[in-house]
Order: C-alpha cells, then sequence, then structure tokens
C-alpha cells in the first residue's frame, strides 16, 4: 500500500467554506498520467495540483488535473500549493509548468501574491457562448475570445453577471472552454463567474487563470493597473489584480482545512 499526502485547502479565502477549494499533493516523482486523473477524479475538486522538487530555474514541476483532464493554467491551485509548500522564512517559491511557464506565489502579508501570464483576449463574436449563457442580448456589452480557450462575455452591470444561468449541457458541447461573464462591480472594482463543464467543473468558485485574461482587459477599460475582484459563485472569492508588463500578479489568503494521506492500492 502507497500512501501519498495530500492537502486540502480552501484559496482565496480567509476562512474556511469559502474560496476555491483545492488538493495539493507533493509526489517524490511523476506517477502515470492515469494514476493522476484518477486521483484527480476520485478528489472531486475544481483543481489536484501535483507537485515534483525540480531543480534549475523553479523549485517544484507542477501539474494540476480536474476530475476529467489535465488543464492548461490554474491560479487557484497555485497559490494552494505555495501556501503547502512555502518554508518558514522563504520568500517565494518558483514552479515550472508545462504549458504556462514558470509562475510565482511570494509571501504578502497575511496572504501571498502569485504571478501569472497575462493572457489578452481579443474581441470575438461568440453567438454559441451567447445562447448557452441565455444572457439578454441587451445586457451584452463585448464578446472576447483568447485562444487558450478563454470566453469572455461583458455584460453592462453586476445584476447581469449574478443572474446568469447557463445551460450546463450546451456550454459542455462547445468543448474545452472556460466561459467568464464579467462587469463592472458593486463592492469590488470588477465581478466575474466561471463555468467549465467540459472539465467536470460546472461553475468554478473562484479561478485565477480566469483573472489572467479579464484582468488585461479590465485595466484597459478602468484606466488603472491595480484593482478589487470578486467571483460571485456560492461561495464567493476576493481578489486584488494588478497588471505589471505581461503579467497578471493576483494577491489572496488561504486556509488549509484538511491535511491526510491519499492511500493507492498495490495494482496502481
Amino acid at each position: 500500500m502507497t500512501a501519498l499526502p495530500i492537502f486540502q485547502v480552501d484559496a482565496f479565502a480567509d476562512r474556511p467554506f469559502t474560496g476555491n477549494p483545492a488538493a495539493v499533493m507533493p509526489l517524490d516523482a511523476w506517477l502515470p498520467d492515469v494514476t493522476l486523473q484518477a486521483i484527480a477524479a476520485e478528489n472531486n475538486l475544481s483543481e489536484t495540483a501535483f507537485v515534483v522538487r525540480a531543480d534549475g530555474d523553479a523549485d517544484y514541476d507542477l501539474r494540476w488535473f480536474t476530475p476529467t483532464n489535465e488543464v492548461v493554467m490554474c491560479g487557484h491551485a497555485t497559490l494552494a500549493s505555495g501556501h503547502v509548500l512555502l518554508t518558514p522564512g522563504q520568500a517565494a517559491l518558483r514552479f515550472r509548468t508545462r504549458k504556462a511557464g514558470i509562475l510565482e506565489v511570494a509571501r504578502d502579508g497575511a496572504g501571498y501574491r502569485l504571478s501569472l501570464p497575462a493572457w489578452v483576449p481579443e474581441p470575438r463574436p461568440l453567438p454559441e457562448v451567447l445562447a448557452a449563457l441565455g444572457i439578454d442580448p441587451d445586457a451584452v456589452v463585448e464578446t472576447l475570445w483568447h485562444p487558450r480557450h478563454y470566453a469572455v462575455v461583458v455584460v453592462k452591470d453586476e445584476a447581469a453577471v449574478r443572474a446568469c444561468t447557463p445551460d450546463l449541457t450546451a456550454l459542455a458541447r462547445l468543448g474545452g472552454w472556460l466561459t467568464i461573464v464579467t462587469a463592472r462591480g458593486q463592492t469590488a472594482d470588477i465581478v466575474s463567474r466561471a463555468f467549465a463543464p467540459s472539465e467536470g467543473i460546472d461553475e468554478d468558485p473562484v479561478t485565477g487563470s480566469a483573472h489572467a485574461v479579464v484582468g488585461p482587459y479590465w485595466a484597459g477599460v478602468l484606466g488603472k493597473t491595480a484593482f478589487t475582484a470578486y467571483q460571485a459563485s456560492a461561495r464567493g472569492g476576493h481578489l486584488d489584480c494588478r497588471i505589471e508588463g505581461d503579467r497578471v500578479v493576483l494577491r489572496g489568503r488561504c486556509v488549509t482545512v484538511i491535511e491526510g494521506w491519499f492511500r493507492l492500492g498495490e495494482q496502481v
């Protein structure tokens, strides 16, 4: 019987039961992909982060899996990984990823700073997305797209974001897209929701990677490089966003809610 350490962390949260839960599993070496995917399906969280010690330009190699597949980038599980792995007195950690480059988590007061690439979306008609979201066309300000499969629908106000009731089956048929609905906020500068039913995530509670896409857009619209964000899921989560050159830096806190062992059978 093999036992692997596992931590469950609420990311972008200052107390349990808020933010976005992620599993973090430090490994001595990579397991077969089929095993990593089976573990993530068993955990049944938005993402499970797997990390292995690295050398060279990074402290760890990092991969993320949803219950159904591996993803290109995940912000909240990277933040959670930094929370778990930073040792006392250590200021920052660098994570090497397969498709998102080097990501860094650094201490920032009682929380952390997460540096992600700025993936700037471009205007594009998205009629199939609007149909699946069921949003009143009069509420739509703009639709945008990033080739990493991020669809962005900007609507006129926070009420339209909160009122969105998508047809998740129709969204799933579009393929591996993260669909983001966003607007100017009332209690934060911007507000958003994010849906990825084809990835096994009907609605993601708080999505770091979504803000790597909407962050550059809103910086231009708001005319400022630093602003607050709120993801209006059932759990909800607050983020501070800053554009620093070609990076989006997100600030947030984390809470560890579970520590234990994941036991693999002999046959795995």
